[in-house]
Formats: structure tokens, C-alpha cells, sequence
């Protein structure tokens, strides 16, 4: 096991806010303002689809790899100093959409993940093609994992006790689903002895779903460390490694996982 003791803590920030419908350029407006007041973190979460909203119209609202909206989180990235992800809508080939996390760096680099596990109560699954390939990026030595939204109600997916200290879901997540939300996350925390961050909207969508917010971030115990309700604004919380660390020494349960491949 790797000497988790030695890495400095992560600062991180969850941006939480309505999303207007189709609109790229008024919702990149109104995170680009949040985050001219952000303060000084290693990582910036947005929600997903947070340039258009949670739609399936993909091919209307889907953009180019390396598009506009991919060009303004890096650019966000570099502005801040931090690494900066968020979801939307990228066309990888002829009829081929992906609901795709961006995590841009602020050395202009970028990695991928595309959504596993696509939604079909929306149909979501007749509009794009679903992921294959899990994502570990490292940020100060912290290995972090993120998936986006349906994905949190599949353990198996998630499932990484050795190797992730922080999984992360980027969510558009209805209020009428918000129990399994909240019960969920710390589960996700717990089985996985590691940070969770889970970043949803607020504000209704075009076709009348209400979005409570509830963004938070948990512990390795399942243990709230933030709750951003139902607010609007930018939400931060310091994770401590060494408590991570201490924690896992202490109750080492990773060790009797039971051992599986995809």
C-alpha cells in the first residue's frame, strides 16, 4: 500500500446552479461569473451537461471534440490554476454521441470519460453510446475516479477499495429521485473507503422536472462533509489525506474485497 501520509490535502469546489435549456452560451455566463469569485483550489466540479442541460437531443446539441465548450474549460483551467470538469454532449463519429466528462488541466492537457451507464427511463440509451473504459487520473498524488450520474447506482463500477481516494459523480439528478441520492453517495464512501463528491443542478428543466440541488461531499465513513442543499453558488471542502490514510490503517476492510475484472 502506497504512503498516503505524504500527500498534501486536496481543495475542492462544487459549483451548483440551475441550468438553462439549450443555451450554451448563457449557462457558460453564468459559471464563468461563479467562478471569477472561486477561490484558491486544486479541482472544480460542475454538473452534468451543465452547457446545455440533461437533454437527448444529441445531435442538435452535441459538439465537436475539442469543441467550444471543452476550449472554455480549459481555458477555465488555466485561469484558475486548477483542474476544472464538467459533462456535455460530444460527437465522436457519424451518429455517435457520447455524454462525456472533461477533466481539463491547466497545462491545456484533457482526459476522457464517457458515461457507462445511459439512463433508458429518458431513452437516454437510444441517443448515445455508452462508455467502456474506466477512468484514474492523479491530481498532487491523489488517485481520483470520476463517473457521471446513473453510474452511482451501480456499486460494481465503482468499485476500486485499493486504488481511489476520491470518486466523484457529476449528476443532473430530479429532486423526485433525491432519496436515493442522498443514500447512495455515502454508501458509494463507505464500501469504497474513500472521499465522495457528488455535484447536482437546481432550478426545472424544459420538461417540468424539478432539481434539488443537494450536492455534498462524504467521508470514507459516509460522513457528511459538506451539503450544499438547495443553493446556488460555489461550495468547497479541503480533503485530508492523512485522515484518509489513518482511517484505512486502522480498518484495512479493502483487503477482503472480493477480486473482479470487466
Amino acid at each position: 500500500m502506497r504512503d498516503q501520509t505524504s500527500l498534501p490535502d486536496l481543495r475542492l469546489a462544487i459549483v451548483q446552479g440551475p441550468l438553462q435549456w439549450h443555451d450554451v452560451a448563457a449557462n457558460l455566463s453564468y459559471f464563468g461569473e461563479l467562478l471569477e469569485q472561486t477561490q484558491p483550489v486544486d479541482l472544480v466540479l460542475l454538473p452534468e451537461m451543465f452547457n446545455t442541460g440533461f437533454t437527448m437531443e444529441s445531435a442538435a446539441q452535441a459538439e465537436p471534440e475539442n469543441g467550444p465548450t471543452t476550449q472554455w474549460l480549459l481555458q477555465q483551467a488555466q485561469r484558475l490554476n486548477a483542474v476544472v470538469c464538467g459533462s456535455l454532449i460530444v460527437q465522436v463519429g457519424a451518429d455517435d454521441y457520447r455524454n462525456r466528462l472533461i477533466w481539463a488541466r491547466p497545462d491545456g492537457s484533457l482526459a476522457t470519460y464517457d458515461k457507462r451507464h445511459l439512463f433508458r427511463m429518458a431513452g437516454e440509451h437510444h441517443h448515445f453510446t455508452a462508455g467502456t473504459e474506466q477512468l484514474q487520473v492523479e491530481l498532487k498524488g491523489w488517485r481520483i475516479r470520476p463517473l457521471i450520474c446513473y453510474d452511482l447506482r451501480f456499486p460494481v463500477w465503482s468499485r476500486d477499495a485499493q486504488h481511489t481516494d476520491l470518486l466523484f459523480y457529476l449528476a443532473s439528478w430530479p429532486a423526485a429521485r433525491r432519496t436515493a441520492w442522498t443514500r447512495l453517495l455515502p454508501a458509494r464512501a463507505i464500501e469504497n473507503l474513500c472521499y465522495v463528491a457528488g455535484v447536482n443542478r437546481t432550478g426545472t428543466d424544459q420538461q417540468g422536472y424539478a432539481y434539488s440541488g443537494d450536492s455534498q461531499v462524504l467521508d470514507f465513513m459516509g460522513d457528511t462533509l459538506l451539503d450544499a442543499a438547495d443553493q446556488n453558488g460555489v461550495f468547497y471542502s479541503v480533503l485530508q489525506a492523512d485522515a484518509l490514510a489513518r482511517f484505512k490503517q486502522r480498518f484495512p476492510a479493502y483487503l477482503d474485497a472480493d477480486t473482479f475484472s470487466f
